[in-house]
């Protein structure tokens, strides 16, 4: 099994192969190009994202500066919006839907180390010979979320459509669907509900008016 299947296959892995290496570096260089970049190089900037990513949906923006560390590990859906300073660290699949707004400084988080100190240090593998180890487990991000500054995705979590998660927080376990979360680690604090409306806010509401609550139902 070659050292990429395994980091997909969530099993232990040598990051610093030379495969992965070559992987991660390739990125890594894409990733600066991009953060070089004026906002106004459109199109610049597209041909960048469609060569660091798996995909990136129409009408999604990135801010930057940007890091991704594979970058082709990662599926990003149409409508999105980055602000400064994206992270993604996307040994594991990383896949995030559509219509979601991300505050500066987002990080996302794939990869996991031994416990043990000797452990991270060094293992050997079926032949014996030294390695120096970790493994990783995909996280994925539903539609419609709305995550504040200086969040932190950590491995292995789902996070489901409608979310709002708070500034600051650290996510450490699955949040579900139409869900106010926040804290470290971030908890869930209340469902979201027709009640939070901006029709029951007049004083922020404005001269402007909200749309049908068919446009955004949440069942």
């Amino acid at each position: 099994m070659k050292e990429e299947d395994k980091l997909l296959a969530g099993v232990l892995f040598r990051p610093g192969h030379p495969e992965l290496r070559a992987l991660k570096l390739r990125s890594h260089k894409l990733s600066a190009q991009y953060s070089r970049t004026d906002e106004d190089d459109v199109e610049i900037r597209q041909k960048l994202l469609e060569l660091i990513l798996n995909e990136f949906g129409e009408g999604s923006f990135i801010q930057g500066p940007v890091f991704f560390h594979y970058g082709k590990h990662t599926t990003i859906g149409h409508n999105n919006f980055f602000n400064y300073n994206l992270t993604i660290q996307d040994d594991a699949l990383v896949t995030i839907g559509n219509h979601n707004s991300f505050g500066p400084n987002f990080t996302i988080v794939t990869p996991l180390h031994p416990l043990l100190p000797g452990e991270r240090k060094l293992m050997h593998d079926k032949d014996g010979k030294p390695a120096r180890l970790c493994y990783a487990k995909p996280v994925v991000i539903g539609n419609d979320c709305w995550f504040g500054a200086n969040v932190t995705v950590c491995p292995g979590v789902t996070i489901g459509d409608a979310c709002v998660i708070g500034a600051g927080s650290v996510v450490t376990r699955d949040i579900p669907s139409h869900t106010v979360a926040a804290g470290v680690p971030c908890k869930v604090i209340r469902p979201i509900t027709k009640e939070d409306t901006m029709a029951n806010k007049p004083e922020i509401l404005a001269d402007y008016t909200c749309l049908p609550e068919t446009e955004y139902p949440l069942d």
